[in-house]
């Protein structure tokens, strides 16, 4: 279905209802630039470092799209999909079975979610709706449930420090969006809705977040803008 939530005047703070379920892909990729690219790029390099049989969990996985990918490519990796939606998690299981694929899903808090021996943790512009008191306790039990070796793969949407060139870079954004067909109208009421819900840091920020877990290093893989993939390694 077509993304046209935000035609009508927002009557709360942004949540992943089901009426977002029901449009989250096409949301999520007319609001995303190169969403489906930096997904893609995601899936290859995991397929490449993971070990035989490793075992990833993607916490906030929606509708199971990245989890699918790294499907494709190896189809013996054991993976599991957490979610805080039912409605999401309902999505993903129809979805996983329409491709054939093996993966496990539960509806659950990232926050609470037991990790537990994983080979690698994603985390697809999730973490940023993780309130920033506790964001750093999540990513060191991340860090905490990874084995020797393991990566915490995180995508986020970012901010600039200069307050100047940040608003080039949002000017930049609302423009595409535009592009993609969402009204002036549509992008406002947007923004309004996701205040103060989602919280995003800036590059360093969320470097030093991972840093400050305990990871060894922390690689940049995709950049568009606000918006950025990292790999951390354990």
């Amino acid at each position: 279905m077509k993304d046209e939530i935000f035609k009508e005047p927002i009557k709360k703070q942004f949540e992943f209802d089901d009426f977002v379920v029901s449009v989250f892909d096409d949301m999520i990729g007319r609001s995303v630039p190169f969403y489906d690219v930096s997904g893609k790029l995601v899936s290859e390099i995991l397929a490449k470092i993971l070990p035989a049989k490793a075992r990833v969990i993607d916490l906030g996985c929606s509708t199971a799209t990245s989890l699918l990918l790294l499907n494709q490519l190896r189809s013996d990796l054991v993976l599991e999909g957490v979610d805080s939606s039912s409605a999401m998690i309902e999505n993903a299981r129809k979805k996983a079975k329409a491709y054939g694929a093996r993966i496990k899903f539960s509806v659950g808090d990232a926050l609470e979610s037991q990790i537990c021996q994983m080979d690698a943790v994603m985390m697809n512009y999730t973490l940023q709706f993780i309130r920033p008191p506790k964001r750093a306790q999540l990513v060191k039990s991340i860090y905490d449930g990874l084995n020797e070796g393991g990566v915490f793969v995180f995508s986020e949407k970012i901010i600039y420090e200069d307050k100047k060139f940040a608003k080039n870079m949002i000017e930049i954004y609302e423009s595409y969006k535009e592009k993609q067909g969402y009204s002036r109208y549509e992008i406002a009421q947007k923004r309004e809705a996701l205040e103060n819900v989602l919280i995003p840091y800036t590059e360093e920020e969320n470097r030093t977040l991972a840093l400050g877990a305990g990871f060894k290093r922390v690689e940049s893989v995709f950049k568009w803008g606000n918006f950025m993939t990292f790999l951390a390694f354990k």
